[in-house]
């Protein structure tokens, strides 16, 4: 049975950082679409795009293309995204995937989620460069793409684009808890994903916040898209699959 999968990307990407994931999935005889979010083309203001604006853009790539029974699948800040999408047109969902994403209670910024470290780099960064944030490569190398060798996590990194902080500063609104919405919900835990430290983990401090999820896991770091994609599109079928 073919199943459809659209791909939300994370901060600094686009959908193109995703497609070799993609391809794996359309090779097992699904259809896959990657859009990329509003503030992440490379013509887009980093400076004004919001955490609505990027939601608003997946909801009308689901709409322009007409799809139904949408495996959504969120990678980090597009677990924010999914979530509002969620809200909108719960209609054309058939199952939310959360990949090491944050899950938001309403309210929250992504900021709110993040270590306090995170959050005085971020707040430098953006003064620094019109609203723009983009992570040093030393600490994108360490505490993302840990398992790439140096030669992949220096290629990879040339692919990322600078991010609107807005995205992350902006509170969601949530007209129900997630996990009060009567869609599939599955967290897939990359398990050597450092991005979030282990003592502030991704899972299950966040992943539990869906309420009633199935619980996919998979070796990997935070940018497994990039160091292990046929393993990751595995484990992204796993979390989709009825």
């Amino acid at each position: 049975m073919s199943d459809t999968y659209v791909l939300i990307h994370g901060a600094w990407h686009t959908g193109a950082e995703l497609e070799a994931v993609a391809d794996v999935i359309r090779k097992a005889g699904h259809t896959v679409h990657c859009p990329t979010l509003a503030g992440n083309h490379p013509g887009d203001s980093r400076s004004k795009t919001t955490l609505d604006d990027a939601i608003a853009s997946a909801v009308d790539f689901l709409d322009k293309q007409d799809l139904k029974d949408v495996r959504l699948v969120g990678h980090s800040y597009g677990g924010m995204v999914i979530s509002g999408v969620a809200q909108r047109v719960p209609e054309r969902l058939r199952r939310l995937v959360y990949v090491n994403a944050f899950v938001p209670l309403d309210g929250q910024c992504l900021n709110d989620m993040v270590p306090p470290h995170y959050l005085g780099l971020f707040d430098m960064l953006a003064a620094a460069n019109d609203g723009a944030v983009m992570l040093p490569f030393e600490i994108w190398r360490e505490a993302f793409i840990n398992d790439a060798d140096l030669a992949l996590a220096k290629s990879a990194y040339d692919k990322l684009n600078p991010h609107p902080y807005k995205t992350f500063t902006d509170k969601i609104a949530l007209a129900k808890p997630l996990a009060e919405l009567p869609i599939g919900k599955s967290y897939l835990n990359c398990q050597q994903d450092v991005a979030l430290p282990h003592g502030l983990p991704w899972h299950p401090r966040l992943s539990e916040r869906l309420g009633l999820f199935r619980l996919i896991e998979c070796p990997g770091s935070h940018e497994t898209w990039f160091t292990n994609p046929a393993r990751l599109a595995q484990a992204v079928i796993e979390a989709g699959r009825d």
